[in-house]
């Protein structure tokens, strides 16, 4: 790891713990671990996922502690569950505002920032049903990688 994302993983733990002592959520080893796991990872992993990673540094884990600690990190909005095509959720630590592009084969979720759809007039049909608090665009479509190789 480079200096760089030793920095932001840094500043992202230390801004972790800050919230889940305002939110007075115990910090636990094995939620820390878990959470620098959704901070390392770019590819959204699953409950599976994380667990098949972090059960590497900390052997006495189980899978329900797992789906435990990522259901109460997004019951506090400490990490986000991702919409994905298919039924397994998969999770993120990164809280910026980003939206998601999804490979409807190979399943491959791409982060992506879209400026002009987070400032854009609120539709007619919704602009008096209340407030949004937030935009989540989800584009589905086939990657490049497994455009190729489908013949598209």
């Amino acid at each position: 790891m480079d200096n760089q994302n030793q920095h932001n993983l840094s500043a992202m733990m230390a801004d972790f713990e800050n919230a889940c002592r305002r939110a007075e959520l115990k910090l636990t080893h094995q939620r820390l671990e878990i959470y620098r796991e959704l901070a390392l990872a770019d590819d959204h992993p699953s409950a599976e996922m994380v667990y098949n990673r972090v059960i590497v540094r900390l052997s006495t884990i189980s899978l329900d502690t797992v789906y435990r600690t990522l259901a109460t990190l997004e019951k506090h909005g400490l990490i986000t569950r991702v919409q994905t095509l298919d039924s397994q959720a998969r999770f993120e630590a990164k809280m910026i505002r980003h939206h998601h592009a999804v490979c409807r084969n190979c399943g491959k979720i791409t982060d992506f920032i879209w400026d002009s759809f987070d400032e854009a007039l609120v539709p007619n049909e919704v602009s008096g049903w209340g407030e949004v608090v937030k935009r989540n665009a989800i584009l589905e479509g086939i990657c490049r990688g497994c455009s190729g190789k489908i013949g598209r």
